[in-house]
C-alpha cells in the first residue's frame, strides 16, 4: 500500500511560508528529567517571542498526552513512538514556518537522535536542561518522584527508567542555578545567532541578586 503513496509539492512551500513571517523555521526540542524547567522556560520563551512579532507554537508533554497520544503508556516502546508522533507533528508545523518548542523528557538519545532526522539540517536545536536529580526532587510540582520511589509509578524515568544525557546539545542549560529569564535570554541570544530571528529581539530583564 505504502508504494502508492507520493508526496505531494505544493508550490507555497516552507520558504515562502517563513519569508511571510520573516522568521527562519526550527524545532527547539527541551530534554531533561521531570520537573527540570523545560516546560516553563519553553513558555516563557514562547510568551516572550510571541510578545515580539514572532510566529510559534508550543508542543508540552502532558498536553499532547490527552490527545494525540493518549494511546500511549511509558514502556521504552510507547516513549519511542510518542517522540516519533511529536517530532512529525513538529516537522509539519516547521514547514508551516513556524518556531515550535516541545517541552518532553524524551530520555533516550536514540529517540532524540530520530526526531533531528526528521527535520531538514539545521531546524532542529537540542536544548539540555541539566538539573540534578535532587533538586528536580525538591521542586517536583506534581509530587510524581515520592509516587515512583513508592512504587505507584513504574519506569519513572531518573528513578527506575535511564535517562541518557545529550552528549552534544546545541544549548546547555544549567538549570539547577539559570533564573527563567537568564534561561530565556541565553536562547534568544542563541537563535539570534542563527538567524532564526531575522528580525532581532529584545532581552528580558534579569533578576539583579544582592
Amino acid at each position: 500500500m505504502r508504494n502508492n503513496l507520493v508526496w505531494h509539492h505544493h508550490p507555497v512551500d516552507q520558504s515562502v511560508r517563513a519569508e511571510q513571517k520573516d522568521q527562519r523555521p526550527a524545532v527547539i526540542w527541551f530534554t531533561g528529567l521531570s520537573a527540570s524547567g523545560k516546560s516553563t522556560l519553553a513558555g516563557a520563551l514562547e510568551e516572550t517571542l510571541t510578545a515580539q512579532g514572532y510566529h510559534t507554537y508550543l508542543l508540552d508533554g502532558d498536553n499532547v498526552r490527552h490527545g494525540l497520544c493518549k494511546d500511549l503508556g511509558f514502556s521504552d516502546a510507547d516513549r519511542t513512538e510518542n517522540i516519533r508522533r511529536i517530532g512529525e507533528v513538529a516537522r509539519l508545523m516547521a514547514d508551516a514556518g513556524l518556531i515550535v518548542m516541545t517541552a518532553f523528557i524524551s530520555p533516550f538519545r536514540a529517540d532524540r537522535r530520530i526526531a533531528r532526522e526528521i527535520l531538514p539540517a539545521g531546524q532542529f536545536v537540542e536544548v539540555f536542561m541539566d538539573a540534578s536529580l535532587e533538586v528536580c526532587k525538591e521542586r517536583d510540582p506534581k509530587g510524581l518522584y515520592i509516587k515512583a520511589e513508592r512504587g505507584e509509578i513504574k519506569q519513572f524515568t531518573g528513578i527506575d527508567s535511564p535517562y541518557e544525557i545529550p552528549p552534544e546539545p546545541e544549548v546547555h542549560i544549567d538549570a539547577d542555578r539559570f533564573s527563567v529569564p537568564q534561561g530565556v535570554n541565553l536562547l534568544l541570544d542563541y537563535l539570534h545567532e542563527q538567524k532564526i530571528l531575522r528580525r532581532g529581539y529584545q532581552r528580558v530583564a534579569e533578576e539583579i541578586v544582592a
